[in-house]
């Protein structure tokens, strides 16, 4: 029988110097089967421990950078995303300047060249962070050259027309110096109610298109949170579409961020809570807004992304403000809280006034009005006022109609302003700032109020 030959190993047996196996640490004895076993004896001071121990600790940080790396990576997988929707935003505005040079002043150019030059410096910090060569930062470099070019010759043609650019800037100016001194008239006075009503409105702000730069956005809304909570109290949102649906929320951190379509957060409507009609406001962290089925007012969370409902049986479907459809429930928020109204059958058509309570999510009290809703291009609340608007002709609107929730008393009144556009699907007032918010055919306007203090 050939013995077989075991060596019991362990991990540090290669560590083990030559001299070590030859000077009687190892010795061989018969097992009980009759097998051949080798034992080794390792010094306590052959092990590297302290080798062991820094070869763990360097894979330690190597598996920590690969993550560092990975999550930049995956990073700039969605920066590069942001950069080419963007610069496709981009390539539409030069498109559009390309077709038509003459209308547009060298403000316009200039604005898009500082643009190409933070989209270029964007892609070579991009480029740099990864180290990478690739064709798509060619390209973008590409595209982005032939821009500035497009935009440089474009400007030439413009030159011919400078006599023209220097009156538009004068009407400019003089329009915000009327602006001006009409702001300084119109003093708000927040959160005081100690008044008589409205007396006037302001001339519209024309602040721009919509987020989404579409004109067939008609449908929409947009303003700031009525009861701010804190940290958001500059805080301003935006929603529209082609048609009177609500599919998702845009939020911007502030005006400036608003007007650079930079939004923090977007919150995408689920099936199930789809909603209809544009009279949505932001009241407490809260989105209110006309849901679909079943016909109900409901709400969501802007924190928690909670949804809520409540149907109120007297709410008819059948009655809509004049200027869009499926405008059932219009939500409003005031000095003396949250309202939401609606026609009912029961008062034949005409609107009704319902406070609700912010913590049930229910209608407090009721107040029937004289006004019929399809007769009102809208209507909104200011200091538990009711005030209903309607359409003098093309560019002018007007307050006709006040109901009071305190004395229960109407009025017929005449207070009319300028449209920037005729139709118009969102109309509501804030008592953060005493302003109206109109979503005027895909514009944001807005118009400072002035109350009968005497």
């Amino acid at each position: 029988m050939v013995p077989i030959l075991l060596l019991l190993l362990s991990p540090a047996l290669a560590w083990i110097p030559v001299e070590d196996w030859e000077s009687g640490n190892v010795t061989a004895s018969v097992g009980d089967a009759g097998q051949c076993l080798c034992h080794v004896y390792l010094p306590e001071t052959s092990f590297p421990a302290d080798r062991v121990q820094h070869m763990q600790q360097v894979s330690k940080d190597l598996i920590l950078e690969v993550e560092i790396q990975m999550n930049k990576m995956t990073s700039y997988e969605g920066m590069l995303e942001v950069y080419l929707k963007d610069l496709l935003d981009l390539t539409v505005r030069v498109a559009m300047l390309e077709s038509s040079p003459d209308n547009y002043i060298k403000l316009d150019f200039e604005l898009l060249r500082i643009e190409l030059r933070e989209f270029e410096a964007l892609v070579s910090q991009l480029k740099g962070s990864l180290n990478s060569s690739s064709p798509l930062f060619d390209s973008l470099y590409t595209e982005i050259r032939n821009m500035t070019l497009i935009v440089n010759q474009l400007e030439t043609y413009d030159k011919s027309n400078l006599e023209v650019i220097r009156i538009e800037f004068a009407k400019l100016q003089k329009k915000l110096e009327e602006c001006q001194k009409e702001q300084e008239i119109i003093k708000p006075d927040i959160g005081n109610c100690n008044h008589t009503g409205i007396l006037s409105i302001s001339k519209p702000t024309v602040v721009q298109l919509n987020a989404h730069l579409a004109a067939s956005y008609q449908y929409g809304g947009w303003g700031k949170d009525s009861k701010p909570v804190r940290g958001y109290e500059s805080m301003y949102f935006y929603g529209a579409y082609s048609s009177a649906n609500v599919y998702d929320f845009y939020l911007y951190t502030n005006y400036e961020k608003l007007i650079l379509r930079s939004a923090f957060k977007q919150h995408d409507i689920p099936n199930g809570w789809v909603g209809t009609g544009n009279n949505y406001i932001v009241h407490g962290n809260t989105i209110y807004y006309q849901k679909n089925s079943p016909f109900s007012m409901s709400k969501l969370n802007l924190t928690s992304s909670r949804y809520d409902y409540r149907v109120i049986p007297a709410a008819s479907e059948k009655f809509s403000y004049s200027y869009s459809a499926s405008q059932n429930m219009d939500f409003s928020a005031d000095e003396n809280g949250l309202w939401v109204l609606y026609a009912s059958e029961g008062n034949k058509g005409k609107i009704v006034v319902a406070k609700i309570d912010e913590k049930s999510f229910g209608v407090e009290e009721e107040w029937n009005t004289g006004a019929f809703k399809q007769l009102a291009g809208n209507a909104f609340m200011a200091c538990g006022v009711m005030y209903a608007t309607r359409s003098v002709d093309l560019n002018t609107e007007e307050i006709y109609y006040a109901f009071d929730t305190k004395t229960n008393q109407e009025k017929h009144l005449s207070i009319s302003f300028p449209k920037f556009q005729e139709k118009y699907t969102n109309l509501h007032y804030n008592p953060t700032d005493q302003k109206l918010y109109m979503y005027n055919s895909g514009y944001y306007v807005s118009y400072s109020v002035r109350f009968n203090k005497q």
